[in-house]
């Protein structure tokens, strides 16, 4: 299968980290794109996009000054088919990623995420995190998946969603795309 492309743009306000595509992602070619998944809707919700979108959409978070992209590049059924080998290159990479956009916030999609990144080990879940990566700052928010039984239902997600609009200081007005 293809690899899912990134969706990145110079100095976003906000770079959403995920770890890995499902495989439907990577079939279809667009992130966040299983059934299940409330991404999409969480961000209108939270009121971080002003329109509703889908995973077909997922391009256009440009216009909204935010970027997309993942630990591994790997689609999986689950994350937990990833090897430690492959986490380590993907942090390599997300850090070389962080460097050269230079996002407002990185906003990891899940904490299992944030745990490769973070140097204390005692601060881990989700909400605002101390530390910087590049003066980037960092934000944990569930993983919007179905299957997370820490944060079942939508409810549950979107109070992090709309956290991290008011830690990022978001609009919902659209910004002009730098190339």
């Amino acid at each position: 299968m293809p690899r899912l492309r990134d969706v990145l743009t110079p100095h976003p306000r906000v770079l959403f980290v995920g770890i890995n595509p499902s495989l439907r992602s990577q079939r279809v070619g667009h992130h966040f794109a299983g059934p299940g998944n409330p991404f999409w809707r969480l961000l209108y919700a939270a009121r971080i996009v002003p329109e509703e979108l889908t995973y077909s959409d997922d391009g256009r978070l440009v216009h909204y000054g935010l970027a997309l992209t993942n630990l591994c590049a790997r689609g999986t059924r689950s994350a937990a088919e990833l090897g430690r080998d492959e986490i380590l290159r993907g942090k390599r990479t997300v850090l070389r990623k962080i460097a050269r956009v230079q996002p407002a916030v990185v906003a990891f999609v899940g904490a299992s995420i944030y745990r490769n990144f973070c140097a204390n080990r005692a601060i881990i879940g989700v909400g605002p995190k101390p530390e910087t990566i590049c003066g980037a700052r960092l934000f944990v928010l569930p993983n919007p998946s179905g299957l997370n039984a820490n944060f079942p239902g939508f409810k549950d997600k979107l109070v992090w969603f709309e956290k991290l609009r008011e830690f990022a200081e978001l609009g919902t007005e659209p910004r002009s795309v730098e190339t």
